[in-house]
């Protein structure tokens, strides 16, 4: 396997930094360009970082209490009972997602000069922001179960678990890996 892994990234070197050629007169165009391409390489991951931070709280709220209804079929009773608990939910997953926000922020402007110490932080928030949402759901679960039942609980994380993943995978797909540009 490492050897499939290291074929691929000797692949991957080789054809994204091919070696330089021509006269040597070519060296100071080629600096600008590759300060030109670092700002704007600088300027479309500031602009990524902050489409996520739109993304979180945009009106995906919306979308998802939409998607919601239309997969939970619940009855009239249940729903009377369901959509209180949820925008309880809703309300404490918005704080959560504040403090995430909040770490991706910190990710973008510390981007450029990030130290050991600050990847571990910003790792350390952000699996600690896993794990309080990990949390919230339990807790979300445990007050549907009690209210509507097993099924209609179990049926309720599956699809939040779903469109919490999805929304996850929007927002990082498109950051920056850590040390990408050094």
């Amino acid at each position: 396997m490492r050897n499939i892994a290291a074929g691929w990234l000797s692949f991957l070197v080789i054809f994204a930094f091919p070696p330089a050629t021509g006269p040597q007169n070519n060296t100071q165009a080629a600096k600008s360009e590759k300060q030109a391409t670092a700002a704007s390489s600088s300027d479309t991951e500031t602009k990524n970082i902050q489409e996520y931070v739109e993304l979180l709280r945009s009106n995906v709220r919306q979308e998802k209490a939409q998607i919601m209804g239309a997969v939970m079929q619940l009855s009239a009773n249940d729903a009377a009972k369901f959509w209180p608990i949820y925008a309880e939910y809703n309300a404490e997953l918005t704080k959560i997602n504040d403090q995430r926000v909040a770490n991706i922020a910190e990710y973008a402007r510390s981007y450029s000069q990030l130290t050991d110490e600050k990847a571990d932080e910003l790792v350390q928030n952000a699996m600690g922001n896993q794990k309080m949402r990990s949390e919230l759901l339990a807790k979300y679960y445990d007050r549907v179960k009690q209210s509507l039942g097993g099924i209609t609980a179990a049926r309720f994380v599956q699809v939040e678990n779903q469109l919490l993943l999805i929304i996850d995978l929007q927002i990082v797909s498109s950051l920056p890996l850590v040390g990408g540009s050094s």
